[in-house]
């Protein structure tokens, strides 16, 4: 069974920063490309980065600048890198694993918060 679980996420003042981590088990997970997303309240979930299996990035406009994806296929894991965190990042943020066509899977989401 494929599990994806989050750490990193809290609260943090504006201007700060976070790392958030995600891992996966029970698949081969240098196939998935890998993305988090957010969700804020009263909004739709969005899409804020994406890596694929090759390294190559996707940053929506929002967070570009300030956030950098990354992933370490040895360790099962992509992390999201959050500096300069805004009043408006706040959100539910979550792992994402993706093989086109073919399956994916979500991790429950972990809180960040961004107050002084």
């Amino acid at each position: 069974q494929v599990q994806l679980v989050e750490s990193g996420g809290g609260l943090v003042q504006p201007g700060g920063s976070l790392r958030l981590s995600c891992v996966v088990s029970g698949s081969i997970f240098s196939r998935y490309v890998m993305a988090w997303h957010r969700q804020a309240p009263g909004k739709q979930r969005e899409l804020v980065a994406r890596i694929g299996s090759g390294g190559t990035t996707y940053y929506a406009d929002s967070v570009k600048g300030r956030f950098t994806i990354s992933r370490n296929n040895a360790k099962n894991t992509v992390y999201l890198q959050m500096n300069s965190l805004k009043s408006e990042d706040r959100a539910v943020y979550y792992c994402n694993a993706v093989r086109e066509g073919r399956d994916a899977y979500w991790g429950q989401g972990t809180q960040v918060a961004v107050s002084s």
